[in-house]
């Protein structure tokens, strides 16, 4: 009996690999999915920054080497604590890889981040990380405490949250940048400019979610209302009619019901909620454009905000 025991424990375990790449398990839900183009929007600005900066272009590299890191870093674990299903149309890396690796592997990839940080040389700059880390900390901190105990942020809140979340990155690429800079422009002031990019990113974000075909096959369609999540047109919604309960509850659900999602969109529709969504893209297009000149003009950020417009 223990013979046959013994038999079939041997036929049952797999062989030990005589050599592992260990980096490669480490970081493969990080290869996952950053081997699947996304909108490059970082990289994009931080050269777009760099008409103003003047960096030399190999430490321009390696600054957005770092906020590529971080950022898909980051995505792995909004995945996470959103249950996403999908990420620029393919499965969720922790889907693919279990929840448990794929957060080691986002936090690796942080300290990976620092690790270049500190080869850069600078000490100013491992505190723009820092600092820069902790924001976007506290802003998906806080936007899940709204969503996870069901409480509707102003539109003040919400936009506060976006700026450190969404513009946290944006922020530690510039000021990055700026330490490194021997222009004349690098005491320039740009945290309106970043947290405004930051802000209009999110909210197209937010409005695409609900009303893109393109979006709905990357992601699923309408996720924000699976999530609960307090986007910016359901804000408006909740607060334009605080007496009628329907969106919430639907927030509430974490519906994956396509009918109930469509219902809630036409809701919207009706309240204006994502026409007033579109008008505050406006606005914040034209804050961007403005804020741009003032500093002096930058035609490569006027090219990003006019690849980003919604028409």
């Amino acid at each position: 009996m223990a013979q046959e025991r013994n038999q079939t424990q041997h036929h049952d375990c797999q062989p030990i690999p005589p050599f592992i790449d260990e980096e490669k398990v480490l970081l493969q839900s990080y290869d996952y999915i950053a081997s699947v183009p996304g909108k490059n929007v970082r990289k994009k600005l931080t050269e777009a920054f760099n008409f103003w900066l003047e960096v030399d272009a190999q430490v321009c590299d390696r600054i957005a080497d770092i906020v590529s890191l971080l950022h898909n870093a980051s995505l792995l674990v909004d995945d996470i604590e959103d249950n996403s299903s999908l990420r620029r149309g393919v499965p969720t890396a922790h889907r693919v890889f279990g929840i448990p690796s794929t957060l080691n592997t986002a936090n690796y990839v942080y300290f990976l981040g620092l690790e270049k940080c500190l080869k850069l040389g600078n000490s100013r700059a491992v505190e723009v990380f820092s600092e820069q880390m902790l924001e976007l900390h506290r802003g998906q901190g806080m936007e899940i405490y709204y969503r996870d105990n069901l409480i509707c942020p102003t539109v003040e809140a919400y936009e506060l949250m976006v700026k450190r979340k969404t513009g946290g990155l944006f922020g530690l690429a510039v000021k990055m940048m700026q330490v490194f800079s021997g222009s004349p422009k690098a005491t320039e002031d740009y945290s309106t400019l970043t947290a405004l990019f930051g802000l209009y990113f999110q909210i197209r974000d937010d409005y695409e979610n609900l009303v893109s075909e393109d979006y709905a096959k990357n992601k699923t369609f309408c996720e924000d209302l699976t999530e609960g999540k307090f986007s910016y047109p359901i804000i408006h919604a909740i607060r334009s009619e605080p007496a009628d309960g329907r969106i919430i509850s639907i927030l509430r659900q974490r519906t994956q019901d396509e009918d109930l999602k469509k219902y809630a969109v036409s809701f919207l529709r009706t309240l204006g909620s994502l026409e007033h969504t579109r008008a505050r893209l406006h606005e914040l297009d034209k804050l961007c454009r403005d804020e741009t000149e003032r500093l002096g003009g930058n035609k490569h950020l006027i090219c990003i905000l006019d690849e980003l417009e919604v028409r």
